[in-house]
């Protein structure tokens, strides 16, 4: 989809970390943009920054109800959504066996059903205009490969992938992209982020700090090579431009990924197999 400018982007999660720097990417490529986010305050302040092309949404993705409310009020002020990122998210560090059902109905509420709200909400819409549109749901590395205490979170990322699969190909007879996000560690307020959105009647949880008490996250290895959000928003928008299946931002999670396929095929019948 390009060029962009013109075009209006709604993206939730878009107060900060990935979903602002792609609001940035995309009001530098003279886009309006709908930056949709559950929080009220940080929204309010990620609006002023990004000045009259930004308009603030306050959306709980996983509120099927009020969905279809928001996206009216953005066509009525910004005009049709052309390109829709589903990104909001949360995360979770816990072993998979000690998660509670509120864990796992937290992360896949937002991180699944979200997803799924927003394409069940404006991908239609997208279609009945008849514009070229592009749709972008953030994944993770994680929804590629993934390892000890990652499960809820790995379940929801895996999930997205085969969304955005299976979505690229039912959108392509309408002109409408899709890409997958699969980024690596981001510098980034996820997981105070994931904190305050969590709702009172999911609280239980068995989940485990990331950074252990004591060390500032700044002082790890992992976040003081990260990229940051903006960063990876001019790479979606990259991404978008060339219509991308995938979307991927860490060079050096490369080797992880082969080893999976390599793992997969590895698997495979050593003879085509024969569906009776």
């Amino acid at each position: 989809m390009d060029p962009l400018s013109g075009r209006v982007a709604l993206i939730t999660g878009a107060a900060s970390g990935i979903g602002f720097g792609i609001a940035q990417a995309c009001v530098a490529a003279g886009m309006r943009v709908a930056l949709a986010d559950v929080r009220a305050d940080v929204l309010k302040q990620a609006a002023a920054r990004l000045g009259e092309a930004a308009v603030p949404q306050l959306l709980d993705v996983t509120d099927r109800g009020a969905w279809a409310a928001n996206v009216q009020s953005i066509e009525q002020q910004l005009g049709g959504i052309d390109l829709l990122c589903s990104n909001a998210g949360v995360n979770l560090f816990v072993p998979t066996q000690e998660a509670t059902y509120e864990d796992w109905d937290f992360v896949l509420g937002v991180n699944l059903k979200g997803a799924i709200n927003a394409v069940h909400t404006v991908v239609p819409r997208m279609i009945a205009a008849g514009r070229p549109g592009h749709v972008v749901l953030t994944s993770s590395v994680n929804g590629l490969f993934t390892g000890p205490g990652a499960g809820v979170y790995a379940t929801s990322k895996y999930a997205l992938v085969g969304l955005a699969e299976s979505l690229r190909a039912d959108l392509k007879p309408h002109g409408i992209g899709v890409s997958v996000l699969c980024p690596g560690p981001v510098k980034s307020e996820l997981f105070e982020s994931t904190a305050a959105v969590r709702p009172p009647h999911l609280a239980r949880t068995a989940s485990q700090p990331v950074v252990p008490p004591g060390v500032q996250r700044e002082d790890t290895p992992i976040f003081r090579t990260a990229p940051t959000g903006e960063e990876i928003g001019r790479k979606v928008l990259e991404g978008v431009r060339s219509n991308n299946l995938y979307i991927l931002t860490h060079p050096e999670m490369q080797a992880a990924i082969r080893t999976r396929f390599h793992d997969i095929l590895e698997g495979r019948p050593p003879s085509p197999a024969i569906i009776a």
